[in-house]
């Protein structure tokens, strides 16, 4: 069955809690953003590090056959969606995650309907923060009015840590993430939402774009889109600017990509691999880098909500952070001279603004009113650790600029949008 060509858009609701459609060409349904406090306040640095220690640490990989991706289980800032599943469809409020690829519902919330097929393989998957364990079915999915793909795996999960607050997870990142999910069929990928919507006709190309908005107000909503098979460039400044994902360690399992970082003008991370996820909040680098950073802003530690903060009349002191982000080109000059190394890179500029935690949410997050609290957060290791990433681009990064993933081509792309150098926070 084919279908036409079109783009997807998935947006938040508007300010009159209405979709919005971004024109003509592109059709768009809600997509739900909200910021979730546990036990009243949030510890975001531990909620993050979760994820990087389930990468490094095999005991933890060993739990799902080798496959460990990344989510956002607690609940920092959630990103879902309305998912139709079956025919007629069951709708579900799914997680949606860049840092995995298996789309899953609970068991105790599943509804079979006529098309549904259960294949009876044993799927798994632990994640940074939670995991869960079920059985692969077959089965039509929704993403938004006649935009339905047949035959999509899913997991119907009965066994699930975590993931309190949602149905389940619909994961966007690479399909490589899915080898090793199927218990008896180790080493096959299976295709994901997005595979499936280009491999049926619905997409014209197998691209996902993402725009947020920085959380500016206290309601539970967050301004944002997700874009199926393009990019929107109502969202973003100029063009979008392309970085060839990682192909080696862990980087190279997710959206990974090599960047520099500098703050001042000042080299704090030299050119070194890490990976851009959704499902995580923060800025998190290695700690001979942050202890730098630390250095540099003159912010002392918190040890209520573990991040860096200083009183707010030093707002005024801080500088750019800025990310050198692309690729390293090396070639040989003549024998006398040494290898010489070209970088091309573009430089996306984190503005003192947008290295601070909301001032309005400080309480949320056991930090005290009238305080700074930085965003950007120590890793836990030392760089160096080969094949580990030395860094991770969370929600708050994708708040300043366009994010596209480009599953084809192997990149990830990125714009400015018109509150990169906003005064939001």
């Amino acid at each position: 069955m084919m279908f036409p060509a079109v783009l997807l858009t998935l947006l938040v609701f508007s300010a009159t809690g209405l979709p919005i459609k971004a024109g003509n060409s592109l059709i768009s349904v809600p997509l739900t953003s909200r910021l979730y406090f546990s036990n009243g306040t949030n510890n975001l640095l531990e909620h993050d590090r979760a994820h990087v220690k389930a990468l490094r640490d095999p005991s933890m990989r060993s739990q799902s056959w080798g496959n460990v991706p990344l989510t956002n289980d607690y609940g920092n800032y959630g990103h879902s969606l309305a998912v139709g599943i079956g025919n007629p469809p069951t709708t579900y409020n799914l997680l949606l995650d860049s840092g995995s690829a298996n789309t899953w519902v609970r068991a105790s919330k599943y509804v079979e309907t006529g098309p549904s097929f259960c294949t009876g393989q044993t799927l798994a998957i632990t994640y940074g923060s939670g995991s869960f364990s079920g059985t692969e079915w077959l089965d039509y999915v929704t993403v938004g009015p006649g935009l339905t793909v047949i035959l999509q795996s899913i997991g119907v999960a009965d066994k699930i840590t975590g993931f309190r607050n949602y149905d389940g997870v619909i994961g966007i990142g690479p399909v490589a993430l899915t080898v090793g999910t199927l218990q008896d069929l180790k080493t096959e990928p299976i295709p994901t939402v997005t595979d499936s919507l280009l491999g049926q006709g619905i997409i014209s190309e197998n691209i996902v774009g993402i725009f947020f908005e920085p959380y500016t107000s206290p309601p539970s909503e967050i301004t944002g889109q997700i874009t199926f098979g393009g990019t929107d460039p109502t969202k973003y400044n100029g063009n979008i600017e392309y970085a060839p994902t990682v192909n080696t360690g862990l980087s190279g399992e997710f959206w990974g990509v090599n960047s520099r970082i500098t703050y001042d003008n000042k080299e704090i991370l030299g050119f070194t691999a890490g990976f851009v996820d959704s499902g995580t909040t923060l800025i998190m680098i290695a700690t001979d880098a942050h202890e730098k950073y630390q250095s540099l802003t003159g912010a002392v530690y918190d040890h209520v909500t573990t991040l860096l903060t200083m009183p707010e009349d030093k707002y005024g002191t801080l500088h750019n952070l800025d990310f050198h982000i692309g690729e390293a080109r090396q070639f040989c000059q003549p024998a006398i001279t040494p290898l010489v190394h070209h970088f091309a890179q573009q430089i996306y500029s984190f503005t003192p603004n947008a290295q601070i935690w909301p001032r309005f949410l400080n309480t949320k997050i056991g930090g005290k009113e009238g305080s700074i609290y930085l965003i950007v957060s120590n890793r836990g290791t030392h760089s160096g650790q080969e094949g580990f990433p030395e860094f991770s681009l969370g929600y708050v990064f994708m708040q300043r600029f366009y994010v596209a993933y480009d599953f084809t081509n192997s990149r990830v792309g990125f714009a400015t949008t018109a509150f990169t150098d906003a005064i939001t926070n």
